[in-house]
């Protein structure tokens, strides 16, 4: 087991590469915006959408399979399962929902495992929308390491 001084440290490793995440998601998202949802896309457009999808994944997953369960061992919480990861992030003021977590991760397991082209272009419409959310984690997450480090 990892004692507190190595946990933080690993915090700050993982708070760096969430703000280099979160520099490309928010290039992919900006573009992706002005692209927006059409029925037919070119194909750097698509191009452009993947990009989204798979930094929207990684960022989801850095902040649930990451931080919080690096915040669950600084604070002496036992792992548990995501759901629990979640319920103590929206206890801890890091996320508006636990319920639109559940909802990112259902969609970033969709991403994942998504071949069907009409289904696809439907994902791109739920990123757009779900990127907030997790653009407002990641600020709500520096606000509350800061008072740990």
């Amino acid at each position: 087991m990892k004692n507190n001084s190595d946990l933080l440290a690993l915090l700050n490793e993982e708070l760096s590469i969430l703000d280099n995440s979160v520099n490309v998601l928010n290039y992919s998202y900006n573009k992706c915006l002005t692209i927006g949802i059409k029925e037919k896309y070119q194909p750097a457009e698509l191009e452009s959408f993947e990009s989204l999808t798979g930094r929207f994944s990684r960022l989801s997953d850095i902040i649930i399979q990451k931080i919080f369960r690096l915040l669950d061992a600084l604070e002496l919480e036992s792992s548990g399962t995501i759901i629990d990861r979640l319920n103590r992030a929206e206890k801890r003021g890091l996320i508006a929902s636990a319920e639109t977590y559940k909802q990112i991760r259902f969609l970033r397991n969709s991403i994942a495992h998504e071949y069907v082209q009409e289904v696809i272009e439907d994902i791109f419409a739920e990123v757009l929308k779900y990127v907030p959310d997790l653009l407002y984690t990641v600020e709500r997450i520096k606000t509350y390491a800061k008072k740990l480090i």
